[in-house]
């Protein structure tokens, strides 16, 4: 255990008490090696984000089992309450539980508090350490900054004096799925200025602003490329100076090694060239768009890459996060392949997909008990997060909010949505990440958890079917502040016939924010007979009509501020025979069963390998029994396209905002 873990959880003598309030301003007890550790001792933290959800939950897993002295789901319980206003908890809770309050003024002295206040709970360990170790006397503000920069993001700002040193630490902190805190940007920015030769960088914008860093190094490769001596084969876009004002020392072995991490994973797009010259380096084309052999050679590289570069069993979900793009965009290059150059690498790509998914799978039996309580701030870790995260963006000044839900896209499908918005789209600005969708994977459970803002758990009555989504997605927003007739939501949306309808709708300047279910991906999966490459095909065709791109154009133009996710992803599966259980199974799908209690979960066929993996966010009575691996509940042998189990492609799902670029650059 480390020393941060143990100063966290030595708060709570498991003896002491079996109900706890823990007034957590900063979100202390939010990191995930402390949810974990706190579980391992008997400890199940629940967020005080809703008074009627908490309480059903309190009165029905635990309160009633500790009344009739019966074994409750955890040892102990932990309410956590996001500020230290404990006045406002019910008298009952006030009396029975034992109080904890915990700080960051507190565990970091020597720091100065209004610095720390910004970084999120991931990094407090990292800070932690550092404190213990070099903090010897109390720090003030600018001094907490620049400790934080060097101990949490290692990164001196006073040590990069040169071009070199600036984008070798920009590149280190992107390539980590980072930003800085815009009171560290701040920071780094008034030391760069003071040297002349950062005088006319927009330092605090590159270090804050993940999108806007990728675009400015997209438009420089393009200048790099045209002076290596590359004719380019397309005609350049209309763009903006942000991406003709940088000359960044691509050739530098530091700078190489990012730039080619960042082209693997789909956050740089390559660049189509007639012809290069005999002379243009080697390292170099993994920046330039294949032709058919040479896509079907770097397919089976980065499948080697993949399987070799997993994630720990204890790593981040951020690291997940980070694998599951990277995957998809292997598989957005392999589906693209003609079918005898896929054929050739098909092996490699399989060999990637089942290291990733054996692997999640460990993980998600370590840590995914921990995500549902994870902070929203900066970004939903899970789905339910959503509607938090668009109170929060609201917040901020985004006052329209559009949800842009398209059921069943998986990340490899959303890059080839992404590749045709950024071909015909150069007004707009993408910002990509992911989210985990919840287990099991299917359409009534988790995309009522996008627009309700809750646990599956906390609408039993409803979790069979998506018909209570309109109210759901409209109790939410009400209970933020918003009225009746400032909520929308539509679904069954896939055509551009469908459009006019739309824009009809969002054209109300009443309306602040619209939940849009978009079908029709779903809809070609549960059609699908020629397995994914055939469904890549078919969303071709698709993006074809312009009813993609014309949905967002007519979004932003009402002045919606976009994010774009799915209830789960999908993946070529075989059958590994049929259950014929009659009604014994309570919901029935290709890649699970529902049973409604554990006997009868138990009666699945011993012949048939199954796995169990029970959530604590699930009803009690609603328990799922999953095939193994990539397996189906469909005839032996058959190959279908289907979802609702835990591969990567169908529980990690895109989570992408996409705003006007226009209103970026004027930020």
């Amino acid at each position: 255990m480390s020393a941060w873990i143990d100063r966290i959880v030595r708060e709570f003598p498991s003896e002491l008490s079996r109900f706890w309030i823990a007034c957590d301003p900063d979100l202390v007890l939010l990191d995930t090696h402390v949810l974990q550790a706190l579980r391992e001792r008997g400890f199940e933290l629940l967020s005080f984000d809703d008074s009627i959800a908490f309480r059903a939950e309190y009165e029905d897993r635990f309160r009633s089992a500790w009344d009739k002295c019966l074994k409750a789901p955890a040892d102990a319980l932990i309410l956590h309450l996001a500020s230290n206003g404990s006045d406002r908890l019910p008298w009952d809770y006030q009396r029975q539980a034992r109080f904890v309050r915990l700080g960051l003024a507190d565990i970091f002295q020597k720091l100065s508090y209004p610095a720390l206040r910004d970084i999120g709970p991931e990094h407090y360990e990292r800070l932690f350490e550092a404190h213990q170790a070099h903090a010897t006397q109390v720090l003030g503000d600018a001094a907490t900054k620049d400790f934080i920069l060097t101990h949490v993001f290692k990164m001196a700002p006073i040590l990069i004096d040169d071009e070199t040193a600036f984008w070798r630490e920009l590149l280190r902190l992107h390539l980590r799925g980072e930003v800085l805190p815009a009171s560290l940007a701040d920071r780094i920015a008034a030391t760069l200025k003071a040297k002349p030769s950062f005088a006319q960088l927009p330092v605090k914008r590159l270090f804050e602003d993940r999108a806007y860093a990728l675009r400015a190094i997209q438009g420089s490769w393009r200048n790099y490329l045209t002076i290596a001596g590359a004719s380019l084969a397309e005609m350049k876009r209309e763009t903006s100076s942000v991406e003709d004002q940088f000359v960044i020392p691509f050739d530098h072995p530091d700078i190489r090694m990012g730039i080619d991490t960042l082209f693997l994973e789909g956050a740089l797009t390559p660049v189509q060239c007639a012809s290069l010259p005999a002379d243009f380096p080697s390292w170099a084309r993994v920046g330039i768009a294949k032709d058919s052999s040479g896509q079907a050679q770097f397919v089976a590289e980065n499948a080697t890459n993949v399987a070799e570069s997993l994630p720990s069993v204890d790593a981040s979900y951020r690291d997940w996060f980070a694998l599951a793009r990277r995957l998809g965009e292997l598989l957005h290059q392999y589906f693209g392949l003609p079918a005898d150059l896929a054929d050739a690498v098909a092996q490699d790509v399989r060999q990637a997909q089942d290291a990733a998914d054996d692997r999640l799978e460990d993980w998600l039996r370590r840590h995914f008990a921990d995500l549902p309580s994870l902070a929203a701030a900066n970004g939903p870790v899970m789905l339910h997060h959503v509607p938090r995260y668009l109170t929060y963006r609201r917040g901020k000044g985004c006052a329209r909010q559009a949800l842009l839900l398209f059921d069943g896209l998986s990340i490899d499908q959303w890059c080839q949505l992404r590749r045709r918005l950024t071909e015909r789209m150069s007004t707009i600005e993408i910002e990509e990440g992911a989210c985990f969708a919840w287990l099991p994977s299917l359409t009534s459970v988790s995309r009522q958890t996008v627009f309700s803002g809750l646990k599956p758990r906390e609408f039993t009555s409803s979790i069979d079917t998506t018909s209570k989504e309109p109210s759901l997605w409209a109790k939410f927003w009400q209970e933020a502040g918003l009225r009746k007739n400032e909520i929308a939501y539509q679904k069954g949306i896939k055509r551009r016939d469908q459009l006019p309808a739309i824009e009809q709708l969002v054209a109300d300047p009443a309306i602040k924010v619209a939940g849009i279910v978009v079908d029709m991906v779903d809809e070609i999966v549960h059609g699908a007979t020629l397995g994914k490459r055939g469904i890549a095909s078919q969303i071709e065709n698709w993006c074809d009509t312009g009813f993609v791109e014309q949905l967002i154009e007519l979004l932003i133009d009402q002045g919606f501020e976009i994010h774009l996710t799915s209830d789960h992803g999908n993946v070529d599966a075989v059958g590994i025979g049929r259950l014929n259980q009659g009604v014994l199974s309570e919901l029935r799908g290709e890649r699970v069963r529902i049973y409604r209690s554990d006997d009868l979960a138990a009666s699945v066929p011993e012949g048939l390998e199954t796995v169990r993996f029970d959530l604590p966010g699930l009803p009690t009575d609603f328990l799922p029994v999953y095939p193994k691996g990539r397996g189906a509940f469909t005839g032996a042998g058959d190959l279908l396209v289907a979802h609702g189990g835990m591969s990567v492609e169908e529980l990690i799902v895109p989570f992408i905002r996409i705003s006007p670029k226009s209103l970026n650059d004027e930020k």
